[in-house]
């Protein structure tokens, strides 16, 4: 499975990336691994999936050895600036972090390098066996690879080029990073993600992505033949509607060339009881 010190989640919206997310680091804690998890967008999906749904930008403890966060940007950018471009602690950068929000807004790459730089922050921090990373929807992730380079592009010298080449050096380490990409089995979903997997490898965004097929149906126990002497009726009906469902499915695993599968959960389950169910799928052999 994803072995990784970094670990960037995405996939096309409502593939379930953020359960998946979740479930990743739920498992990696549960083999004594020290994991901080970080939601890049809202907090709600991955808090929810982690039984957690008031995250902040300080790292809390959710289960033993897992800690999650959200991503704030302006907590982020005054950060950056302490840390990484060394402003002196007693500076202002309240008042500098403000009059930069206005750059973080509109020039090209510094919003995504700001929130792509936490989780290589956090890696060379070495306090975590793992940073788990809920990333936005394909399109945007994919912007968020390409911010270091761009950074570096546009700025000619200094500590901003310097960091910005640093964290475009984590991002395609496979040593390092680990791009997982969750997809469903259906059209939509395949279609994107095969799309996105072209563009990552013209533009070696990152090493070659860990696909996840995540909501597969099991395979029957039945076929076809084993119809033959059933009546029509609702038995018949829901067996060949199973049947149905499974012949979609498994064509587009194919299509896609999933590296791994999460199985399709049956019942009324709360976001938490997904995310630790997906974790008990992923420690089975």
């Amino acid at each position: 499975m994803v072995t990784t010190e970094l670990v960037l989640v995405s996939g096309k919206g409502g593939t379930g990336k953020s359960a998946v997310t979740a479930a990743l680091a739920i498992e990696r804690a549960r083999r004594g691994q020290t994991v901080l998890a970080i939601d890049l967008g809202s907090g709600l999906g991955l808090g929810a999936h982690l039984r957690s749904t008031h995250l902040t930008y300080e790292p809390t403890q959710v289960i033993p050895g897992l800690w999650a966060m959200t991503m704030v940007r302006a907590a982020a950018l005054d950060e950056y600036l302490k840390t990484q471009l060394h402003v002196p602690t007693g500076a202002p950068t309240k008042t500098l972090t403000s009059a930069l929000n206005v750059l973080v807004d509109t020039a090209p790459g510094i919003r995504e390098i700001i929130s792509i730089g936490k989780p290589a922050f956090e890696v060379w921090k070495n306090s975590w066996d793992a940073v788990l990373v809920d990333t936005p929807s394909l399109g945007q992730f994919q912007s968020y690879l390409r911010a270091p380079t761009t950074i570096a592009d546009l700025v000619p010298t200094g500590n901003v080029k310097r960091q910005a080449a640093s964290i475009a050096g984590v991002l395609t380490d496979p040593d390092t990073t680990q791009v997982v990409l969750v997809a469903n089995p259906a059209e939509l979903p395949v279609l994107e993600t095969v799309e996105a997997i072209a563009t990552m490898s013209d533009e070696q965004l990152c090493p070659p992505p860990h696909i996840i097929m995540n909501r597969l149906v099991d395979r029957a126990t039945f076929s076809d033949g084993d119809l033959q002497g059933v009546t029509d009726g609702p038995l018949r009906q829901a067996a060949e509607h199973q049947l149905s469902v499974e012949d979609e499915h498994y064509r587009w695993l194919v299509e896609l060339g999933a590296s791994s599968t999460l199985p399709y959960l049956r019942g009324v389950l709360t976001p938490g009881e997904v995310a630790f169910q997906l974790a008990d799928a992923l420690e089975r052999p």
